[in-house]
This record gives structure tokens, sequence and C-alpha cells, in this order.
């Protein structure tokens, strides 16, 4: 997706050093630092314009977040809810999703989220889908032994390849909600994405995957 560049938005990140992080593979292995803590670490790979990290952290001061996201100009509009609401829990990473083993040490992440990432339908484009196996390799050395990925999207191919994916990985399944929106589940924070689809009467998909014991 193609996504407009906002100006001023290098020097608007580049302002804020003590939120958006410059350097991150500094931080590897040492987070906790990093946030000044040794809670739990959450983060979010493709974290658009931040709703969903930001209310996330929010309501959990319990837990650090760190939101991921390639695109400066989107992460910037993370800033903006970060810095307006004045929240200390979380930081956000300009880095792509392949190379997060770069930035963080094995068994050091608590919580994967993947959240409406790009699906990416053509076979030739597997590899860059964020549930194919090469994700998951990095995700699963990131994560702490028999760590979860939380995955939320609106694409039923996507959600049919992730679920056939992590299940070809041996994740274990532990909950599919195949139309969210309708079912019992508590505490859904809706992205931005999911507000605009599921206004559409699109249905919303999820699951909670576990990697198995290292």
């Amino acid at each position: 997706m193609r996504v407009r560049n906002r100006k001023g938005a290098p020097e608007y990140m580049a302002a804020h050093p003590e939120i958006v992080v410059t350097e991150p593979e500094v931080y590897k292995g040492k987070w906790h630092e990093r946030f000044g803590n040794h809670q739990p670490i959450h983060i979010e790979v493709g974290s658009g314009k931040g709703r969903f990290i930001t209310e996330m952290a929010k309501q959990h001061p319990e837990i650090n977040y760190i939101s991921i996201e390639i695109q400066l100009s989107v992460l910037s509009h993370v800033l903006d809810k970060v810095l307006a609401e004045e929240i200390p829990n979380i930081q956000l990473l300009q880095v792509d999703g392949s190379s997060l083993t770069n930035y963080f040490s094995d068994n050091e992440i608590d919580l994967i989220y993947l959240n409406f990432s790009d699906p990416w339908p053509k076979k030739r484009h597997e590899k860059r889908r964020l549930t194919s196996s090469d994700f998951l390799e990095v995700f699963q050395t990131i994560s702490k032994n028999q760590g979860e990925i939380y995955f939320k999207t609106d694409n039923q191919g996507l959600f049919e390849y992730s679920l056939a994916s992590f299940s070809q990985f041996g994740m274990t399944i532990n909950q599919v909600w195949l139309d969210l929106h309708t079912s019992d589940f508590e505490g859904n924070i809706m992205t931005e994405y999911e507000e605009k689809f599921s206004t559409k009467g699109q249905r919303i998909y999820r699951v909670e995957a576990q990697f198995s014991a290292k």
C-alpha cells in the first residue's frame, strides 16, 4: 500500500529520541534498560497509525509495548498519540519485521501482535506475508519459550493461509474467532483498518497461536 509522505516527519521523529529509538541494535537483549523496568514486553509488527498499541499501552501500564512500522510517515502518527496522551510504556521502531533478530535477543519478547497485515495474495509474494515460515522463524527466535502470536485480519484467504502456516510450523492453535465482532470476546481494541472494514460489514478473523517448546 502506498502511503502519502508526511511533511516534516523525519525532523519530527528525530526530535523525540526518548520515544523513537534511532539505534535499536544498541538495546538488543537490554530493552528493560530502555524502559527502566523489568515488565513483560509486547510488540506489534506493522502498527499502522497506532490506535491498537497505544490503547493497549494505556490499559496495561504493567506491560511495555514496542510499535514496529517500516514506514516513517505512518509511524509518525503513532508518535502523535503517544505524545498527546503521555503514554510512558511504549517505544517506536522504524525497522522491517524480517530483521527483528538484529534488535531483539533470543527469548526477549513475551507476545507478538499482527493486526491487518498486508495479505500479499500472489503466490510469488508468499515470503512477504508476516505469517509465512520465514517470519515465524524470526518471531520464534525472539519470543519467550512457548510465546504467542495474536493475529487479526479481515482477509479470509490470509487467515486460512495463516492457520495452515502456524500448524505446519508446529504451533498450537489455542483459540480461533471466525467472526470476532459477533462473538463473546471481551476487550477487543479495534485498529483503524478494523473499524473501517467492520463498518462495511466485513467479517473480522482472529487467532491466538503458540510456539512449541524450544
